[in-house]
């Protein structure tokens, strides 16, 4: 059925914790709604917005990581997750 990708269990976990991301961010919005703050971009964000700009920024981090060869995948995660603390720190 799902041939037609080659579906590895780095690939499922991956989706399955962008999926359980998007669930808790979508609980918490409804249980707990926020206001949305200015960090020092200088623009309003929420929650799902920093989510939204972790995702983005750690996909970058990972292909540039890959493109400049420097060291094993995994320390990228290391670097993704200090980022991701900044931004919900921060933006």
């Amino acid at each position: 059925m799902l041939d037609w990708m080659a579906w590895t269990w780095p690939t499922a976990a991956f989706f399955i914790v962008i999926a359980v991301l998007l669930t808790t961010f979508t609980v918490l919005a409804i249980r707990f709604p926020e206001v949305p703050r200015k960090g020092v971009l200088r623009i309003e964000t929420t929650r799902g917005d920093r989510l939204f700009i972790t995702l983005l920024g750690s996909a970058f981090i990972n292909l540039a990581w890959l493109g400049l060869a420097l060291g094993p995948q995994p320390y990228a995660l290391i670097v993704c997750l200090v980022y991701a603390f900044a931004v919900f720190r921060w933006v």
